[in-house]
């Protein structure tokens, strides 16, 4: 096991396990507020730019592999222990950047999980073919049109967006962060000594 400060280890956690809770409170919230989705329950917040909405996805992102809820479930599972046992027992926990990152993904993975495996209880209305049974899918909500230049962005929900933040940290460190501290520690090695 790698030497890991515990804070990062609580950041890691707390991000996952917090980020993971505000996501479902907000799903719970918008879904008792607004129901099932049906398409004629919609909060319109600014005009025109963005709008509250129910929706489920039995996909991956912008509803790819319909009904293969079980499929991305499996996928979660292993991607968030993965992820753990990197920050646990590999060397991503002395990054506290990475950590940070990290810690937004499985927050993500963890919120769209407890969705997938239908967890939140929901039942397809009557209106459904599949009436009557439990809701594979994950539960979104935020969802942006800009109908002035017909541009209309899939539903999604805050587990997206973590997911989306994290990744978009694990590419810059990736890229950015971690060939230049690479190249730092390089010149210090290879520096003449200071007389």
């Amino acid at each position: 096991m790698c030497s890991v400060p515990k804070w990062r280890w609580a950041l890691f956690f707390g991000l996952a396990f917090g980020g993971c809770a505000v996501d479902l409170a907000s799903k719970h919230w918008i879904f008792a507020k607004l129901g099932m989705p049906s398409g004629n329950r919609i909060v319109i917040v600014p005009p025109d730019i963005f709008c509250l909405e129910t929706s489920l996805n039995e996909g991956a992102l912008f509803g790819i592999g319909q009904g293969m809820a079980f499929v991305f479930a499996g996928l979660a599972v292993v991607a968030a222990i993965a992820i753990t046992c990197w920050i646990l027992i590999g060397s991503a926990g002395k990054d506290t950047w990475l950590t940070f990152a990290l810690g937004c993904i499985v927050a993500g993975i963890l919120g769209n999980l407890y969705d997938r495996l239908g967890l939140h209880g929901l039942i397809w209305p009557p209106s459904d073919q599949r009436a009557g049974q439990s809701a594979y899918a994950v539960r979104d909500w935020l969802h942006f049109q800009l109908r002035s230049i017909n541009f209309d962005w899939a539903v999604f929900n805050i587990a997206d967006s973590l997911l989306v933040v994290g990744a978009i940290m694990l590419f810059w460190h990736t890229v950015w962060r971690e060939p230049r501290a690479m190249a730092a520690k390089q010149t210090t090695k290879t520096a003449p000594p200071s007389r």
